[in-house]
């Protein structure tokens, strides 16, 4: 489909190099320059990083549109995050900082200590058998040793996976099976609030659900879980191996020289249906993007402390807990534990005061959790925030209502800002190093020098100021941003590249207004926004329809004050079923928990007589969430009978 957009590379007219307020030497002609000329601009950028042969070409267009950046530049990213500080006198500053509410403890690792780790533990791996191009599974909680494996995988010149330990055994072995790793790492298990949870056993089931054999299994033992890798040992013809024993025995490993365009690591986002989609980061690119970054959006740099409230099993993670802020000489912090609930509303301001943090990265839903447990931020009272200058948030959008109370509560600018997994770093944001820009509610700024934004209608064609459309971003992208989909580039090519011409599509719809600002409202597909988490309601619907009982189903995400957006199930029922709703209901949660996992929170089904169709079979399913949200909405004129969507509005929208 041809985009009607020019394929240049000058700064489109509705992006916002012309932001009101924007200095000479500031935000605007940094946007302008990094469109202009993306060549002189990001090898300028590229000094940031230490390279065994620095680049001379910064953009490779010969496989358009797949693009490459510093083609012909080496370096090790594990040697970028760690050993340059220590050869530049710096090994003694802090590095990480664990924080477990979890457990009541703190452990702070230099950059001296954290090295040390991190070259054992890329020992034990080459002692495995671990080579550049290898890959390794990395299932574990937040703990330093994900960190450290993490970076012990960068470090070999391998390519590491994390796979959020939440997910359950069949979504662990998709993972393994589209990445064949020859080493999967974990631990015994997680900790929550009220609970703990086995990883071993599920680390089990998907070793026997997968096709790949695994060589090796690395467990980090933790007290207080009732099994050991002793007990797995060779089942399904895997060795189980203890952490530190192995660590004992192991020679630290130096890092290995990469090409700039070799994989640093795979991650998995939800598709809608099928494999899932392994968004393949490179090595050069992505440790150029986040220098770049931490300097011009976050101003972090060495001697302060950033704190990402994430999980590592997530982009967010990886960008912002481990390698930016190591990569820029900053010290980490790792939390284990909650916005509440380890042990109130006021964790974070604890975490903030106790560890002088400087700036903090959260997501809005911890954000309304804490407002809802403390409406009036009165545990905030108890602790010193004096250090804390930048809160800025991303995950989903953030609402104004939980924005102003944050800029109330915490007296500081709260920054919105807008990415993807797949792009890695931010898309549009406030870029507080660069020149701090007038705040709009419900706007996640402007866009990031290197990403060419535009909004654009179904045929292409860009729109005018405050209209909404698609969200895409004109090709090249820039450093930083997934190079291709794990085995498939042709998936890569259909997923993102062919729908507008010369464009990357977002999946995300939304507007710019007169002064640039963009303001992003939904997603465009079935992928809905659980909390920060990314997850398919195509998949959740394939799962729903295995129940004997259901006929057809469709599962739509619903705004939520809290999670952002939550799941709901509306299920036809087969006929002459005698099955109860609240049977039924407990079945499907159980099913989706054991298919995808608890972080999927589905527990809302409603039985329906029908639903609501075109003449060609296709379910509405985005009218069904414009009710359920109480939006404006049209039943199209090609629905099948308007008689269902009445009949659902009651059971869409209470009261309605």
């Amino acid at each position: 489909m041809s985009s009607g957009l020019d394929a240049g590379n000058e700064a489109p007219d509705t992006a916002a190099a012309t932001a009101a307020g924007a200095a000479e030497d500031g935000y605007a002609p940094s946007y302008a320059r990094s469109l202009r000329d993306p060549e002189a601009f990001w090898l300028e950028a590229a000094s940031l990083v230490d390279w065994d042969t620095a680049p001379q070409q910064a953009l490779d267009e010969s496989g358009a549109p797949l693009y490459r950046w510093f083609p012909d530049g080496y370096l090790n990213t594990s040697y970028n995050a760690l050993d340059r500080h220590v050869a530049a006198g710096r090994g003694d500053a802090d590095a990480l900082i664990y924080d477990s509410a979890m457990l009541g403890t703190t452990r702070t690792y230099t950059y001296n200590q954290l090295l040390a780790e991190v070259e054992t533990f890329a020992g034990v791996l080459r002692g495995l058998g671990v080579e550049a191009g290898d890959r390794v599974i990395i299932y574990l909680p937040m703990i330093p040793q994900a960190v450290i494996a993490m970076l012990a995988a960068a470090r070999l010149g391998a390519i590491h996976s994390v796979v959020f330990g939440g997910f359950a055994p069949k979504e662990l072995a998709a993972r393994i099976d589209d990445a064949r790793p020859a080493v999967v790492v974990t631990a015994s298990g997680g900790m929550e609030p009220k609970r703990t949870v086995e990883y071993l056993p599920n680390v089990a089931d998907a070793l026997a659900a997968a096709d790949h054999r695994v060589n090796h299994v690395v467990v980090a033992e933790r007290d207080g879980f009732a099994h050991t890798a002793q007990e797995y040992n060779g089942a399904h013809g895997t060795a189980w191996h203890d952490w530190d024993e192995l660590a004992a025995g192991a020679s630290p490993a130096g890092p290995v020289s990469v090409a700039a365009t070799d994989p640093l690591y795979i991650l998995y986002t939800s598709g809608t249906t099928g494999a899932p989609k392994g968004v393949v980061r490179d090595n050069g690119s992505h440790a150029v993007a986040l220098a770049w970054s931490m300097r011009n959006i976050y101003d972090v740099g060495p001697g302060q402390v950033m704190w990402t409230a994430s999980d590592v099993g997530w982009v967010v993670g990886h960008s912002y807990i481990v390698y930016a802020p190591l990569i820029a000489g900053a010290t980490t912090l790792l939390y284990e534990g909650k916005p509440v609930g380890t042990p109130d509303a006021g964790a974070f301001w604890r975490v903030a005061d106790e560890h002088r943090v400087d700036v903090l990265f959260t997501a809005p839903t911890a954000l309304r959790a804490i407002r809802k447990a403390d409406p009036d931020a009165a545990l905030m009272a108890d602790y010193d925030l004096s250090v804390l200058r930048t809160l800025f948030v991303a995950g989903e959008r953030l609402d104004p209502e939980t924005f102003a109370w944050a800029g109330r509560a915490l007296d500081i600018p709260v920054v919105d800002h807008w990415w993807q997994t797949e792009t890695g770093w931010a898309i549009c944001a406030n870029p507080m190093g660069l020149e701090q820009l007038p705040i709009k509610a419900g706007s996640a700024t402007v866009p990031v020098p290197g990403f060419s934004l535009a909004i654009v209608d179904g045929q292409g064609a860009e729109v005018p100021p405050g209209e909404e459309g698609n969200i895409v971003l004109r090709l090249p992208l820039p450093p930083g941003t997934l190079t291709t989909l794990w085995g498939s580039d042709d998936r890569f090519r259909s997923s993102y590249l062919e729908i507008f011409e010369g464009c990357y599509t977002t999946g995300d719809s939304g507007y710019v207004d007169e002064d640039g600002y963009v303001f992003i409202m939904g997603r465009t597909d079935d992928v809905i926004n659980v909390s920060g988490h990314r997850l398919s309601t195509g998949a959740m619907e394939q799962i729903v329809a295995t129940h004997p009982a259901v006929a057809e189903c469709a599962v739509i995400g619903v705004a939520d004050s809290l999670k952002g957006q939550r799941p709901c199930g509306y299920v036809v029922l087969k006929t002459g079923t005698e099955l109860g709703v609240e049977e039924l209901r407990a079945d499907l949660v159980k099913l989706v928990r054991e298919s995808i996992g608890p972080v999927a929170d589905f527990k809302d089904v409603q039985v329906v007589e029908a639903l609501p169709k075109t003449r060609s079979g296709k379910i509405l399913r985005k009218t069904m969430r414009q009710i359920a949200d109480g939006d404006a909405y049209t039943v199209p004129s090609t629905i099948e009978d308007p008689g269902v969507i009445d009949a659902l509005v009651p059971l869409l929208r209470p009261g309605g």
